[in-house]
């Protein structure tokens, strides 16, 4: 080149390069929304599939926080066998007001839970009615219920009704009751047998092959089977 030339070089021009740099910008961030887009697609899929696994997840862990519920065991089934025994005893009953109503003696007793029953072996039993008439019992067993109103009486039963006086204010003779079995209760007076039984009133004697006692206010005695009566006659 000679001196007297000037070498002229053709700068670039600042404003032509910078709709290329915003061309490149906006290309990118063209690529960066799709990318978002596309990825926010695959989400939005899958999310109601995770959802879906949390809520289960959830459901395991409170069945497996929640305790078992318990399961109450079945109620054993009762059997008429005694649960406790006594032996050289009395026992006495009494009512809401504190009036004795019943008094049992024996030689041993056993008690089944399954019906409240106390069955009483050489037994005998002192029991009121509603207006206190005493009333006494024996038999070589004696079963009697919880709140010892009703007895069985098996084997050389005996109950004798003392005297005393009606509502009325008439005398009542003593009264005996004999037989293998007799069913007695006290509220009501009742007397109930369906063996041969002996009724023995005053000096009187009356046998029949079964019985009916009611000694309430009508004071009924009922017989069948086979009646036989002894009756004495009466003083002058």
């Amino acid at each position: 080149m000679s001196a007297g030339q000037h070498q002229h070089m053709a700068m670039p021009n600042q404003a032509d390069q910078l709709p290329l740099a915003a061309s490149s910008a906006g290309a990118t961030g063209v690529r960066r929304r799709d990318r978002l887009s596309r990825l926010f697609d695959q989400v939005s899929i899958y999310l109601p599939v995770v959802l879906m696994l949390l809520v289960a997840l959830g459901s395991y862990w409170l069945l497996r926080s929640t305790p078992e519920p318990v399961i109450p065991e079945p109620e054993r089934e009762l059997v008429h066998e005694p649960d406790s025994f006594m032996r050289g005893f009395s026992v006495r009953v009494f009512n809401a007001s504190g009036m004795m109503r019943s008094e049992v003696y024996g030689a041993e007793a056993r008690h089944y839970p399954d019906n409240g029953e106390t069955e009483v072996d050489s037994a005998r039993v002192r029991a009121y009615t509603e207006d206190g008439q005493l009333t006494v019992a024996n038999a070589d067993t004696i079963t009697s219920n919880a709140p010892g109103t009703k007895f069985e009486l098996r084997g050389n039963g005996v109950v004798i009704r003392q005297a005393g006086v009606d509502p009325d204010g008439i005398p009542t003779p003593r009264m005996e009751f004999h037989g293998e079995y007799l069913h007695l209760t006290t509220m009501p007076e009742r007397i109930f047998s369906d063996q041969p039984v002996l009724i023995i009133r005053g000096t009187d004697q009356m046998k029949a092959d079964s019985l009916r006692y009611w000694g309430d206010l009508r004071r009924l005695v009922r017989m069948k089977g086979r009646v036989q009566a002894t009756i004495q006659p009466g003083k002058k």
